[in-house]
């Protein structure tokens, strides 16, 4: 069997990390098996539609490094790839025509008897039938073509069996069975002529050759109608893999209307999309031993989707910001400088060696967007406390400091070429020749470079990121300070 697996978001402007998530396992799943990864945009509820969204889709995808086989602009014979499209050519209509030929579909010409999410009111029918059960499935055929004659609109609702059970396997659920009588029968086709997404997805699933279907677990509950489907059309059912929920730490559902986190959000914060990939990959999977860090590569490598969890996944963004800086240190530094650069200020570009910069940054960097605070005392240093040049185990007393930033000026003036190189050696120099230990000498230079208790880097590194003049400029200040 050739797995064919599919994502079919909506484009609603935005990509929730359970969708990315639900891409990404889908991915994995059919190139671990070097199958085809399909996309396909379920573009049908008109209401939720975002103009321009389908770019939103294109964008994250193609940032986290999920290349479709099939899809948009990618015919690989099963299209077209979105909704809309196939609605057009006549798709749906043709097989709720099929359904309602056979009995497993009725038209409902209810009108006002529904209630605000489509299902049809309490109405008992004429054989007793059960409250779920809607008028319209006891009207006649003269009946039911009087009301197509008088042009009534209606909706094409699914027929439920009154007795018996569903049952279905899911790889992660296990075997799962639903009586038939608390199925709700639910519509099929919009009275537009627009199937909804739970009969779209169906026939598009089966037309599309769709092997491995994933999707969140909020559809385990629907899944029962949808084995009916295939049922009455007589096609073969698909694996079924439904994905956990993914919450906040305090338990919560992550939610859009709740403002969290969505994938652009997440880079927009500095994230690389590397990073949110590997993240979202352990939110409900693991490869069965301690392992976190992963590129893509590694993930399809060994992902096996009877690893995935049933219990909720908590979203922890200090886990995030840990993983973002093991992959931040992983890209090469040539690559890290052109990411760097797009959060360096001017004032900094202007005044520094940014190649240094930038390699001073990564090995202790976690977020991109950290990097303007990360690296503002390189335009300036803020007034600072003296008590910063003590420092007991660098054995750095303010009368020490004195004297070794004095001692300083004269090798450092003389440097040529200025490089971190030539640096370290003057100050290793300078801590022989004043019998120092080579932190004695390190702890002052560096406090009168940044001013700061903590640095992303060191004296070495941040006077050659500064260069001659400013470096000379500030051990001068901080010797008039310390004077």
């Amino acid at each position: 069997m050739v797995v064919r697996t599919r994502f079919a978001p909506s484009p609603t402007g935005y990509m929730h990390i359970g969708n990315l998530r639900t891409a990404l396992y889908a991915y994995c799943i059919a190139k671990h098996s070097q199958g085809t990864f399909i996309l396909r945009i379920e573009d049908t509820d008109r209401k939720r539609n975002v103009p321009k969204a389908i770019q939103v889709i294109y964008d994250s995808l193609r940032l986290a490094g999920l290349e479709y086989d099939e899809g948009p602009c990618k015919d690989g014979d099963y299209g077209p790839y979105v909704q809309s499209q196939r609605k057009n050519q006549g798709i749906y209509q043709r097989h709720a025509d099929l359904l309602v030929k056979s009995g497993a579909a009725y038209p409902c010409f209810c009108g006002k008897s529904v209630d605000g999410k489509g299902n049809p009111t309490a109405v008992t029918g004429p054989r007793g039938a059960a409250a779920r059960r809607n008028v319209c499935l006891y009207l006649s055929p003269a009946e039911v073509q009087a009301h197509l004659d008088a042009g009534d609109p209606y909706v094409i609702r699914q027929r439920i069996p009154d007795e018996g059970v569903t049952t279905f396997h899911d790889l992660v659920y296990g075997d799962i069975t639903v009586k038939n009588s608390l199925l709700d029968e639910q519509v099929l086709l919009k009275s537009d002529g627009f199937p909804t997404y739970n009969f779209a997805n169906v026939v598009d699933d089966h037309l599309m050759a769709i092997t491995h279907v994933a999707r969140g677990v909020e559809y385990l509950s629907s899944t029962p109608k949808y084995n009916l489907l295939y049922e009455a059309f007589g096609w073969e059912k698909p694996v079924y893999i439904h994905l956990p929920h993914i919450v906040k730490e305090g338990g919560k559902k992550l939610s859009k209307r709740a403002g969290d986190a969505s994938f652009q959000d997440l880079l927009a914060q500095g994230y690389l999309p590397e990073s949110i990939v590997n993240y979202i990959a352990l939110l409900g999977w693991s490869p069965g031993n301690d392992q976190e860090y992963f590129d893509l590569a590694s993930l399809v490598e060994l992902f096996d989707p009877r690893h995935i969890n049933k219990s909720k996944a908590a979203f922890s963004l200090p886990k995030l910001e840990w993983l973002n800086g093991e992959h931040i240190r992983q890209i090469p530094p040539e690559k890290f400088h052109v990411y760097a650069g797009q959060y360096y200020p001017p004032a900094l570009k202007a005044a520094c060696d940014t190649q240094v910069v930038s390699r001073m940054i990564q090995p202790r960097l976690t977020r991109l967007t950290n990097i303007p605070e990360m690296t503002h005392f390189l335009l300036a240093v803020e007034p600072y406390d003296l008590a910063l040049y003590e420092h007991a185990k660098s054995m750095s007393s303010l009368e020490s400091s004195r004297l070794v930033l004095k001692a300083a000026l004269t090798p450092l003036a003389q440097l040529q070429p200025w490089s971190e190189d030539a640096i370290r050696q003057a100050l290793l120099d300078l801590a022989a020749e004043l019998n120092m230990k080579t932190s004695t000498v390190m702890w002052p230079v560096r406090v009168a470079l940044s001013g700061l208790l903590v640095t992303p880097g060191g004296a070495i590194e941040i006077a050659a990121a500064l260069g001659l003049a400013e470096t000379l400029r500030r051990i001068e200040a901080a010797i008039a300070c310390l004077s």
